[in-house]
This record gives structure tokens, sequence and C-alpha cells, in this order.
């Protein structure tokens, strides 16, 4: 009696679309964009160019499919952890946190990003890509210094939207420094907070660790 096999479960055109988006970022963070090429994706996809092309037909497509598979990492990182309880400054805190999370451990989300963001000013295909991730970043962070102003745990002066680029300057700027370690990235997360603080707030811990 012969036996009865099951046939190979077949990949679903989402996790296909994701395996793409994935080998595209990892040969952004080793060649550059520069260096992208469709046949390097195809190959470490495991796909011919044809498939490849059915998924993302230009390369406008491919970006775009890039800056989405980011964005879902981005916002899976969000909902991991409750916020609905967290005070303005505690949200200032965990946003840090989760910055350096990602720093520790996917770093290469990093990386693409910045690539992007440093094409998308030549190019405004890869600037209509990314400006989204770059728009709400910025809006989550000035919504968080909206409500510590209102609430008065932050100046009663401070222009959340001139807050939110300094926040998010000061992370970005960190990962290019010659030794980023956890110590400086604490002393300038305590930093930004007493600029923000009120004069009549409490601080929360140096700490940033759970």
């Amino acid at each position: 009696m012969s036996q009865i096999t099951t046939p190979p479960k077949r990949e679903s055109t989402e996790d296909r679309r994701l395996a793409i988006a994935l080998a595209a970022r990892a040969l952004i963070v080793e060649k550059g964009f520069e260096g992208l090429r469709t046949r390097d994706i195809a190959e470490r996809v495991g796909i011919n160019i044809a498939t490849l092309h059915y998924h993302v037909p230009t390369k406008e497509a491919l970006i775009g499919l890039v800056a989405d598979s980011m964005r879902r990492e981005f916002v899976a990182q969000h909902l991991s952890r409750p916020r609905s309880t967290l005070s303005p400054p505690e949200l200032l805190r965990l946003e840090c946190r989760e910055f350096q999370e990602t720093f520790n451990t996917n770093r290469g989300l990093l990386l693409v990003f910045s690539e992007l963001d440093e094409r998308g000013r030549r190019d405004p295909n890869i600037r209509a890509a990314i400006e989204p991730l770059q728009r709400k970043w910025h809006e989550i962070v000035a919504d968080i210094l909206r409500c510590g102003r209102d609430d008065g745990s932050f100046r009663p002066d401070l222009d959340p939207e001139a807050g939110a680029r300094v926040v998010i300057g000061a992370l970005r700027s960190f990962w290019r420094l010659p030794d980023p370690t956890p110590q400086k990235f604490d002393e300038m997360v305590a930093e930004i907070e007493r600029s923000f603080r009120s004069p009549n707030s409490s601080p929360i811990p140096v700490s940033l660790q759970e």
C-alpha cells in the first residue's frame, strides 16, 4: 500500500511579498540603495525575475513594498506594550527606549530607513514612500509633548512640533556616533527630558532598563 504524502504548503502572496521586501532591505544594508538589483532580490527569495516582476512590476512598487514592511514592524513594536496608563513623560521615555531596542536588535531597519530618507531628498518617488513613516513618527512624538504641556508635566511654553523635531533628530543622530554606548544614550535622553520637564514636575528615573 503506497504511502499518502501531503503536498508542501504553497507560499501565500503575502508571505512572498514579505520575503521580497526583506531581501531588498538586506541588500540595501549590504550594498546601499545603488547596489539594489532585482536579479539579486529574486535570487535571495528563490524565484525567477518574472515572478518578482509580478509582485513588484516597478522599482517604485518595490520601494513601496519595502516601506510598508518597515511600517508594519514599527506598528507591531508600538502595539506590543500598553500605553493607556502611562503619563506623557513615561510615554516619551518609552518612545526613546523602543528606538534603543531597535538600535540594539534590528539595526538594519534603521539603516534602511536612513538610506531611503537620504535618497528621498533627490528622488520624489522614494520620498513619497518614506514620508508617511516620517510623518507618523513626528505625529506620535508631537502628541506626547502636547499632552505633557497641557497636563503640566512639560513646560507650558513648549512647542510640540519643534520639540518633536528635536527628539527625532537626537535619536536619529545617536547611532552615527563612533561609540553609541547605552550610557551615552541614557545621558542624551535624560538631557532631552530635562529640557522639556516643567519646573514643578518630578523627574522619572534615568535608567531606561525595564
